[in-house]
């Protein structure tokens, strides 16, 4: 596998997406409809699906894409394939709250080696290098060219301080009752993917995650967040998260430095 190939198409395509979208958010109003699950959809999803998914095939057409968006491709398997949320935290978009991200991953044996996260209202954006590391780029961003990058790792916890991440739009009882057993100095809330960059970039320690998610939501950030010497585990058995699961559905997770010491599940 070429990463720099890898690393250039993510990068590129993630920009096209983010470009799209906020051409859609910027207008004075738009459409939004639910899908069967009740989850919004907006014409920024389908738009940005759309480029990346157009860009991906092209690039890598033996690689298999699974995507939010097209539900045929949810009744994919492959040990190698591609697994994309072209908008995730409609949500946030919905109510103009830019914490919404572009999320492309690479699965390989049932772990993302390779990911990008971008925000694009945010200006900010995470991926995985070609070596494998994890990186934030700076701002403005160029489709020619890559601009100024900055390595990130994981910020040593103390167990006594921590700094908790949460859902801003799924938070609830029993995730606010499981990080009441921390000793927690600092609770933030993100929306989407940006949760787990918020880990690599050395801005928080510890994610839980009690309710559910798909894969496509979670693959890119935890891409980025392994990449920076994080992990992301099962709640219940504290196994590390596999991907290319029946149904492409998690259960619920943990994402944390490796030195946080976790409180057993109720």
């Amino acid at each position: 596998m070429n990463f720099n190939n890898v690393e250039t198409v993510f990068r590129t395509l993630a920009l096209q997406a983010g470009a799209k979208i906020m051409e859609i958010y910027e207008q004075p109003d738009f459409s939004v409809r639910l899908k069967d699950d009740t989850s919004p959809l907006t014409e920024a999803d389908e738009a940005a699906d759309a480029i990346i998914c157009a860009g991906l095939r092209a690039a890598f057409p033996d690689i298999a894409v699974v995507t939010e968006e097209q539900t045929a491709s949810h009744a994919l398997h492959a040990d190698r394939f591609f697994i994309v949320d072209p908008l995730d935290g409609t949500k946030e978009f919905v109510k103009r709250r830019g914490d919404f991200t572009v999320n492309i991953a690479l699965v390989e044996g049932g772990v993302p080696v390779r990911g990008i996260v971008y925000a694009p209202a945010k200006g900010r954006m995470f991926y995985t290098s070609a070596d494998g590391s994890a990186i934030e780029e700076q701002g403005p961003f160029s489709l020619d060219l890559a601009g100024q990058t900055r390595c990130l790792q994981m910020r040593e916890p103390d167990q006594n301080a921590l700094v908790v991440v949460a859902s801003k739009s799924h938070r609830d009882q029993a995730t606010d009752d499981y990080i009441s057993q921390y000793a927690v100095a600092d609770l933030r809330s993100a929306g989407s993917s940006l949760k787990f960059c918020l880990l690599a970039a050395g801005e928080a320690d510890f994610y839980p995650r009690l309710g559910r998610t798909m894969e496509w939501d979670t693959a890119a950030g935890h891409a980025v967040l392994q990449a920076a010497g994080g992990e992301v585990l099962d709640f219940n058995t504290h196994a590390p998260l596999r991907y290319g699961k029946a149904g492409y559905e998690n259960p619920f997770f943990i994402a944390r430095h490796t030195d946080v010491t976790l409180v057993p599940p109720a």
